[in-house]
């Protein structure tokens, strides 16, 4: 995927209608796209990319990333970028501007007549395109991604209001997918997740997919990651790895807090940026690991695979993971994993086998876990072989294959009755 803009596209009538020979036509409604950095944008650019690879007419109307709307077709993907502002509340994230998005996209879906809608939130853009889907007579496909969480620290609710906040954005939620005609998430245990919330429709888990070719084992060759750390700046020693964002949610102060109590001379490589950055690097000072903690920032799509075969093993403290696409690419590329204890993150670790589980909030179990995984070379790839295996399933041609079956049959089946939201289960 290209950073650059295309020249933008001629105007909206002549923008391509719904097919005529046949081929299944999705448009796509997304609040976060390219080049905003997180695992739902990332995930959406790949499900767009793919389909198109698969044949399906693909198009995706989202957020304008400079603030003029315009159209453009980026590889084989037709983007229909909205009038967009700054969030205010991070700075890589805009948002449209609510004035005439329902009347665009009225006249979009008209224009394509696309066989599904597929929204992949629930705020501005998912929210209305769900909506004129359904006075279209469109079925519409639902993705969720959201956990309350991940809000929290960009809209500054303070701790003791966020249980109230929770309720009250699980109930949004609700509202919206109850609209819909078919829900998906990630893994089974974010499926579990809405309906400890109270949400009484099914929901298909259906993993986001990785490419299980880019993403592979290095050979075990210690000249070849001696290069591959170089090429990187990073140090040759052993290595714990983070990859995602330095956001609240993350808690990759943990990470840092671990590297001071491990054993050995391990060192925490952290690739991604975020609005904790800078509290990150000075906690690194106050617990006497600065120089063993390198911020590699962002990270291209092409360098990315050398970062997970730089590592010894893959550590994430998140709380908030639905599944962790982060995790499943360190897993394809040999890792064993360290995790959290929480949400989807036990789904893809056996434990002793292909890593451990940790208690969130102990930076002192997640070293002592992280001692054992290194302190044995040959149980270490034994270990991250295990890690390899377990990510099979999650390829993302399976992935791909399912989301266009789901097209298919919800164009087939037409467009469900609304049924109510979440109840108050909790």
């Amino acid at each position: 995927m290209t950073t650059s803009f295309l020249p933008e596209s001629p105007p909206a009538a002549e923008v391509p209608t719904a097919a005529p020979d046949g081929r299944t036509t999705v448009l796509i409604g997304t609040d976060t796209y390219p080049p905003d950095v997180n695992g739902a944008a990332y995930f959406t650019a790949r499900l767009a990319r793919g389909l198109v690879a698969r044949g399906v007419r693909v198009h995706v109307v989202c957020a304008s990333p400079n603030g003029r709307p315009h159209v453009v077709e980026r590889d084989g993907v037709v983007e229909h970028r909205l009038r967009s502002m700054s969030s205010l509340v991070h700075e890589s994230v805009r948002l449209a501007v609510p004035v005439g998005v329902r009347g665009h996209l009225d006249r979009l879906l008209e224009r394509l007549r696309p066989d599904a809608v597929h929204i992949q939130n629930h705020f501005l853009i998912g929210r209305v395109l769900a909506g004129a889907a359904r006075a279209h007579g469109i079925p519409v496909v639902a993705t969720n991604h959201f956990m309350p969480e991940n809000l929290f620290d960009y809209v500054h609710v303070p701790a003791p209001l966020r249980p109230h906040a929770a309720r009250l954005a699980w109930r949004d939620l609700g509202a919206v997918l109850s609209r819909v005609d078919h829900v998906t998430t990630p893994t089974p245990a974010a499926a579990r997740l809405l309906w400890e919330q109270g949400f009484g429709r099914p929901v298909e888990p259906v993993s986001c997919g990785i490419d299980l070719v880019r993403f592979r084992p290095a050979p075990e060759n210690a000249e070849g990651r001696r290069r591959i750390r170089a090429g990187l700046g990073v140090p040759d020693r052993t290595t714990m790895l983070f990859v995602g964002r330095l956001d609240e949610e993350k808690r990759a102060d943990e990470l840092i807090r671990a590297v001071a109590r491990t054993s050995g001379e391990v060192q925490l490589v952290l690739a991604g940026h975020g609005a904790h950055r800078t509290r990150l690097e000075e906690l690194a000072v106050a617990e006497g690991v600065a120089d063993r903690v390198v911020f590699l920032g962002f990270v291209s799509h092409e360098d990315l695979p050398n970062v997970y075969r730089a590592a010894d093993v893959f550590t994430i403290a998140g709380i908030a993971e639905l599944q962790s696409i982060a995790t499943l690419e360190a897993m394809a590329s040999g890792l064993p994993v360290v995790a959290a204890d929480a949400m989807a993150l036990p789904h893809l670790v056996e434990v002793g086998v292909n890593g451990y589980l940790y208690r969130p909030g102990s930076p002192e179990e997640l070293a002592a876990r992280v001692d054992e995984v290194v302190a044995d070379e040959s149980r270490r790839r034994a270990m991250g072989a295990r890690s390899r295996e377990m990510s099979l399933p999650h390829r993302l041609e399976h992935s791909l294959a399912r989301f266009e079956r789901i097209y298919r049959e919800a164009a087939a089946e037409g467009v469900a009755p609304p049924v109510g939201g979440f109840s108050h289960r909790r």
